[in-house]
C-alpha cells in the first residue's frame, strides 16, 4: 500500500464520517480513529466519600451531589469490571444463530475467554475478557449495533 493509497483512505473515511476504520493485509495494518477521545485514569474511589457529578457540557454549572440512597447500589456497581466495545459494529452473543452464547449471566470466565463477537465490515472480531470473574450483567441484546466504548458486559472479579 502506497502513501497515496493511505491518503485516499483517510480522505474517504473522513468524507463518509466513519468513527473508526481498520484494514489489514499480509504485512500491513492501518487503523484510523476519528476524533478519538482522550481518556484519563481516575483515582480510586473512597468508600463512603461523597460523589460530585458535573455535566461535561456545562462548565459553569454548579456540581450536583449524588443522592445518598443510591450509594449502596453505586458501591455494588463499582466492583464490576465493565467490558466495553473496542469497535463500532454489530454485537453477537454466539458464533451462530442456533449456537449457545459464548457467555451468559452467572457464567464464570477466565482472562482471554471469548465473551462475544462484534462484526465490523464483514469481519468477525472476538471480544475477550480482560479479567477473571462472574458475568453479572449483559448490557446489549443479540444482533444489536454497538458504538465504540459502549458497555457490553459487567464482570464481578
Amino acid at each position: 500500500m502506497t502513501l497515496k493509497d493511505v491518503k485516499e483512505l483517510i480522505e474517504l473515511v473522513h468524507a463518509k464520517g466513519f468513527a473508526e476504520f481498520e484494514i489489514a493485509q499480509a504485512d500491513f495494518t492501518l487503523k484510523i480513529v476519528a476524533n478519538a477521545p482522550v481518556v484519563y485514569a481516575a483515582p480510586p474511589a473512597i468508600a463512603g466519600a461523597p460523589v460530585m457529578i458535573v455535566p461535561a457540557h456545562a462548565e459553569s454549572a454548579a456540581p450536583v451531589a449524588a443522592p445518598t440512597a443510591a450509594a449502596p447500589a453505586a458501591a455494588a456497581e463499582e466492583t464490576l469490571v465493565i467490558v466495553k466495545s473496542p469497535i463500532v459494529g454489530t454485537f453477537y452473543r454466539s458464533p451462530g444463530p442456533t449456537a449457545d452464547p459464548f457467555a451468559k449471566v452467572g457464567d464464570r470466565v477466565d482472562v482471554g475467554s471469548v465473551l462475544c463477537i462484534v462484526e465490523a465490515m464483514k469481519l468477525m472480531n472476538e471480544i475477550e475478557s480482560d479479567t477473571a470473574g462472574e458475568i453479572i450483567k449483559v448490557f446489549v441484546e443479540n444482533a444489536q449495533p454497538v458504538e465504540y466504548g459502549q458497555p457490553l458486559f459487567g464482570i464481578r472479579p
